[in-house]
């Protein structure tokens, strides 16, 4: 018996005309619809008249419905993994399930279509030639600032994504730790309140301050204007300062000088390392 195929299909960020004749034809095809949120996606294929068998696929159920959905593909099922908005893994559940379907030999086929951060992108009007994808920062400050530290020095544009509740927050570390660079702030990407917002850090942050912000973000960050260079006098001077005091082990004296100096924390370690001798 041959295996099924995996299908990836991106739905719709927001406006339904934007799904895909492709993923259509293969959202009716497909013997079971993997989603994220089942009563979401069931919203999707209700709208297209499409009635499809449906599991769900996510975070806390990957291991247990990722078996359930290798097995049926294994017995010859085709299979179309779908995420609440956009493409799947691009922020979002799957790689797991595609890793273990390719190493399993089974045909994994990707559905293209809309994608946040490269819709934001597409209408930012900021060099786009290079970009790093961060994806959502985390919820905890201290490691939301490490993150961005280490982001410092990347070269080309920053996207992120980011729910509204935390923005402000965000946007006042990103100032903080990135400079006041040019920023694309887009919102309600498809909608019908689409907005974007551009100017410098600090003109974003002041704009939202007195907002009620409502639906999710994608914040393009432009490339710093001015070169960042290693401050590998001030490193060398923090880690032995640091080590000498004996009050933190060497794991968390690395940690914490990566983080004040933006340098990469292999380089660190290695000075570290050297300087215990």
């Amino acid at each position: 018996m041959s295996t099924g195929t995996l299908y990836i299909v991106a739905t719709p960020i927001g406006n339904l005309e934007d799904i895909t004749l492709r993923a259509l034809r293969i959202l009716k095809e497909v013997d079971l619809v993997a989603a994220e949120d089942t009563r979401h996606t069931r919203k999707l294929l209700t709208h297209f008249g499409i009635s499809r068998p449906l599991t769900s696929y996510f975070d806390h159920n990957k291991d247990v419905k990722g078996s359930y959905v290798l097995d049926q593909l294994q017995l010859g099922h085709n299979v179309a993994l779908v995420t609440d908005a956009g493409t799947p893994c691009v922020s979002d559940p799957g790689y797991q399930l595609i890793r273990d379907a390719a190493a399993a030999g089974i045909t994994v086929v990707p559905i293209p279509g809309a994608c946040a951060a490269i819709t934001a992108l597409s209408a930012s009007g900021l060099p786009s030639d290079v970009f790093t994808f961060a994806g959502f920062l985390s919820n905890r400050q201290g490691r939301r600032r490490e993150k961005l530290q280490s982001l410092v020095s990347a070269p080309g544009l920053l996207i992120f994504y980011e729910a509204p509740k935390r923005l402000l927050t965000t946007l006042r570390d990103m100032l903080e730790i990135l400079g006041d660079r040019e920023v694309v702030m887009a919102r309600e990407l498809t909608k019908l309140y689409e907005e974007f917002l551009r100017g410098n850090l600090s003109d974003i942050l002041a704009q939202l301050e007195t907002r009620d912000i409502k639906g999710e973000v994608a914040l393009l960050v432009a490339p710093t204007t001015e070169p960042v260079l290693p401050d590998t006098p001030k490193m060398e001077e923090l880690l032995s300062r640091y080590l000498a005091s004996g009050e933190l082990s060497l794991k968390d004296v690395v940690k914490k000088v990566t983080q004040e100096t933006g340098l990469p924390k292999s380089t660190v370690y290695a000075e570290a390392l050297r300087q215990k001798g």
